[in-house]
């Protein structure tokens, strides 16, 4: 997996990994495994991360496909805008 600016800035923690994987694909829904896999973490570790995520609000659910549940990037957090932002900036550098 290629490191992105913000990866490499930020560091390789699997949060960082994940919210990374999300900025980039931020149109797009994924299941938890999609989100294990694309981002380069084990699924232990996202169900590690996840109760925070949800809590501080980074990622929600976007729907439901019969038991399957999808979720995305909550773009409309003030803090997700900000890690946008700075991605944005230093792709710009």
């Amino acid at each position: 997996m290629n490191k992105s600016l913000l990866h490499g800035l930020l560091g390789d923690a699997p949060s960082i990994r994940l919210i990374d994987f999300l900025i980039e694909n931020s149109i797009f829904d994924y299941t938890k495994t999609e989100l294990a896999d694309n981002s380069g973490i084990s699924r232990a570790s996202l169900y590690k991360i996840w109760p925070s995520l949800e809590r501080y609000r980074i990622v929600k659910q976007s729907r439901k496909i019969g038991n399957t549940t999808l979720y995305r990037l909550n773009k409309t957090n003030p803090v997700v805008e900000k890690l946008m932002e700075l991605d944005l900036k230093l792709s710009k550098e």
